[in-house]
């Protein structure tokens, strides 16, 4: 009985030591676990207890055209945070900082003494001047912190101002390249920790730990500044002289798509943007705004006649009475009793309207429409722009006679300014027809160095390389014999094509006497570098053609911009035919090594102005050989042998 007594007692014993083993094996195993595996994260936790972040936002990357030209950029403007467990002194804390951020008392108390970890005194104390900050740093007020901050700033003011969009007060992207590349310019936040107490006292045995910000990346534009501020300009002339209701210019590189200016108007400033209609900044009329494009859709009807050999141009013939009956309607030329007899070439320069509908009759409405969509018009282009419109077409099975009619001079179609552009460089680039694009590259914001490239994008060929000389051909005759005279650039061969389109009303019908009035044009016209297109909204005041209002400003824009983009002058050409109220041109002569009494011969055609004091014209300006208009004024510099 005693024996197995002891049995028993035995057996509970080893029990309870394996349950012990057991127990102590488990928190061993569990202690392990804890140092060796959970360690990291329940070391960071603990830090996430005890730390306090005051967080440095990033420096949002810069926006630079092709060349390096900043066009967005940063300014410092710090912010003012507060730790309100370690304000010692609340109510002076409160009124030192109210003087010093120019804020009510009250409003910086309530702050202060909000049960928060880290309180930003906002609005007064957000994105201040250095001047303010480096005040609020000499007050050494406890619990009181100058975080670094920035705020976006635009050096050129309303320049490009639809096309750079802007960053609102947390610098995020809101509007055009700001918002479409918001995470690339972005960044990654930055912060300083230190460590504090349960009741938020900062513990100065443990050291602060500084993270800090990356920055964003840079972009790079396909924009050239010279050729956008020239564009800028006579827009800014533009609206002076017509106060029109608004107005839109793009200028291309029609070779590979990349845009080299665009403007709109009206515009605005991105740095007061809260000031302006929205409708204003959320519209960027080059890509947004549809409308009939008159008569410079005429390229594409030419375009497509002659790849499809239903025309020659010096060959064949025809004599236009003023209109042109189609499906029972008569359907008018611009100008009243038609151009009489004319061959095809001066059916382009005329702009004659009866003649491009004899062109889309022999081509037909599966052949036209074919073509008018192979060249990108009824859908978006692709340009890396938000708000890119459509455009409108004639449904095919709605096309009649006289559907077919109207849309080989460019009406009863919508289109946007960037198809057209993008339509005409493949008309006049060889046949090429490309997506446009306005970003070249992302640019690491340290070195500089280019760490992902936009490359051309040719979508396809819509006509054949001869198709494309003649086209080009015809609308240097255009310019300088035809309706875009007002775009002829002297010691340049610039072609193009004019376009007045009557505005469709809100009932659907057309509107009295308004009118939006275009040009486009391109130069070398043997070998294009840039295609301009600058179309103007019921100018005032004005007769209002293409011819009269748009193609002086292509000119000019065109003229400048050859020159900034270091194209040479040619030789060659089509000499332009001067009619009222044209004025002729004169060559300047060599005057360099005449007297002072060589002069009056040549005081008749031109105007001089003489600097400097001597006997002897030692230098001139322009020089001996250009072409300026009679009349024009030229400087001479007077010296001795």
């Amino acid at each position: 009985m005693k024996r197995v007594t002891n049995m028993i007692i035995q057996k509970r014993i080893v029990t309870v030591f394996l349950f012990a083993f057991i127990v102590i094996g488990i928190i061993i195993f569990r202690l392990g676990y804890v140092q060796l595996i959970w360690s990291d994260f329940l070391i960071g936790q603990a830090e996430a207890l005890w730390s306090r972040d005051i967080v440095f936002e990033p420096e949002r990357g810069k926006i630079v055209d092709r060349n390096g030209e900043v066009l967005a950029e940063n300014i410092s403007a710090p912010t003012v945070m507060v730790v309100p467990r370690q304000v010692t002194s609340p109510e002076s804390t409160a009124n030192a900082l109210s003087e010093a951020l120019e804020m009510s008392y009250n409003d910086a108390l309530e702050a202060i003494q909000k049960n928060e970890r880290i309180v930003i005194l906002q609005p007064e104390g957000r994105k201040i001047s250095e001047e303010k900050a480096i005040a609020v740093q000499n007050l050494n007020l406890d619990g009181v912190y100058i975080a670094e901050d920035s705020v976006r700033y635009y050096p050129n003011g309303a320049y490009l101002s639809h096309v750079l969009g802007f960053s609102g007060i947390d610098n995020q992207g809101l509007t055009g390249l700001e918002l479409s590349y918001d995470e690339q310019l972005s960044g990654t936040e930055g912060s300083l920790s230190f460590y504090s107490d349960a009741k938020g006292k900062k513990l100065a045995q443990k050291a602060d730990k500084y993270t800090p910000p990356k920055d964003g990346m840079n972009l790079q534009l396909t924009i050239d500044h010279q050729v956008q501020t020239i564009i800028e300009r006579e827009l800014d002339i533009a609206v002076e002289k017509y106060n029109p209701d608004g107005a839109v210019a793009i200028a291309v590189n029609p070779n590979d798509g990349s845009v080299l200016g665009m403007s709109s108007r009206p515009t605005f400033d991105p740095a007061n943007y809260q000031e302006i209609d929205a409708e204003v900044y959320n519209r960027n009329l080059p890509i947004w705004s549809t409308y009939e494009p008159g008569s410079t859709f005429k390229i594409i009807t030419l375009a497509a006649a002659l790849e499809e050999n239903k025309v020659d141009l010096l060959e064949d013939e025809y004599v236009d009475d003023g209109s042109i009956e189609v499906g029972g309607t008569h359907l008018h030329c611009w100008k009243s009793g038609g151009h009489g007899h004319q061959t095809f070439l001066e059916v382009v320069q005329n702009s004659c309207n009866p003649g491009f509908i004899v062109l889309g009759q022999k081509l037909g409405k599966e052949k036209l429409f074919s073509y008018i969509e192979n060249f990108g018009f009824g859908s978006k282009t692709g340009i890396d722009l938000q708000g890119e419109a459509n455009g409108i077409l004639f449904n095919l099975d709605n096309v009649g006679p006289v559907e077919l009619a109207t849309t080989s001079f460019g009406q009863g179609v919508s289109v946007t300014p960037i198809q057209q552009v993008m339509a005409v460089s493949a008309a006049v680039n060889g046949g090429y027809l490309y997506e446009p694009y306005i970003v070249q590259a992302l640019q690491d914001p340290l070195t500089g160095k280019v760490i992902d490239e936009k490359q051309p994008v040719m979508k396809r060929r819509v006509i054949s390389k001869d198709t494309s000389e003649q086209v080009r051909d015809a609308l240097e005759h255009v310019v300088a014999l035809g309706t875009g005279r007002n775009a002829y650039v002297e010691g340049y061969r610039v072609g193009g094509k004019t376009g007045t389109a009557q505005k469709v009303g809100e009932d659907g019908r057309y509107m009295e006497n308004n009118y939006i009035v275009s040009f486009i044009g391109f130069a070398p016209a043997n070998d294009p570098e840039i295609v301009v297109y600058v179309a103007v909204d019921n100018p005032k005041g004005t007769v209002q053609f293409g011819g009269t209002v748009a193609a002086p400003i292509v000119g000019t824009i065109m003229e400048d911009s050859l020159r900034a983009l270091g194209v040479e002058k040619q030789e060659g050409g089509i000499e332009k035919t001067y009619q009222w109220p044209d004025t002729p041109t004169v060559e300047v002569p060599n005057l360099i090594g005449l007297t002072k009494s060589d002069l009056p011969e040549y005081m008749i055609s031109l105007k001089i102005e003489t600097l400097g004091e001597g006997d002897y014209i030692i230098d001139q300006a322009p020089s001996a050989g250009e072409k300026v208009e009679e009349g024009s004024e030229i400087r001479l510099v007077l010296g001795n042998k």
